[in-house]
């Protein structure tokens, strides 16, 4: 995966635990849709990192962060 084009998300499961993956928009979209539709089962995330299993009934959300797009000093 281009450093471009990953975007980070996180995603909090019951009992409180939160984890955070640097995925494509794509794998974003799709976990979202997955959510959205009400799937039961997993779901395979494919991250930076590796691959992830998510347990779709565990999860309470997911948290999608905006790209940075600071140029220069911050003006």
């Amino acid at each position: 995966m281009a450093e471009g084009e990953s975007i980070r998300i996180e995603i909090a499961f019951k009992g409180g635990q939160i984890m955070a993956a640097m995925v494509t928009p794509k794998t974003a979209d799709e976990l979202e849709q997955a959510l959205a539709n009400g799937r039961d089962g997993t779901y395979a995330l494919d991250a930076s990192e590796g691959r992830y299993s998510v347990v779709l009934p565990q999860v309470v959300y997911v948290k999608r962060f905006a790209r940075e797009s600071r140029v220069g000093f911050g003006i």
